[in-house]
């Protein structure tokens, strides 16, 4: 397999997992309103931590892009 394959396949991985990131964001969201529709007066802890899981999801989801991006547009051009 050439080295432009193997970018592609990692490139690919990357993608994947923000993909993965949405698809556990969107389930996060499900669950946190499902809970406060079930116990409203404990809202506020419930935001809390959905903030905060969140945050964390989409941190994984920028740096996913962000190593996509660099596997095509950085290191693909210097491989021959």
């Amino acid at each position: 397999m050439s080295a432009i394959g193997i970018i592609a396949i990692a490139s690919a991985i990357a993608v994947l997992c923000g993909a993965a990131s949405a698809i556990g964001m969107g389930l996060a969201t499900s669950r946190a309103v499902d809970a406060i529709a079930r116990q409203p007066e404990a809202s506020g802890k419930i935001n809390t931590s959905f903030t905060f899981g969140l945050i964390m999801m989409e941190t994984i989801a920028i740096f996913a892009l962000l190593v996509a991006i660099l596997l095509i547009f950085v290191l693909a051009p210097t491989v021959s």
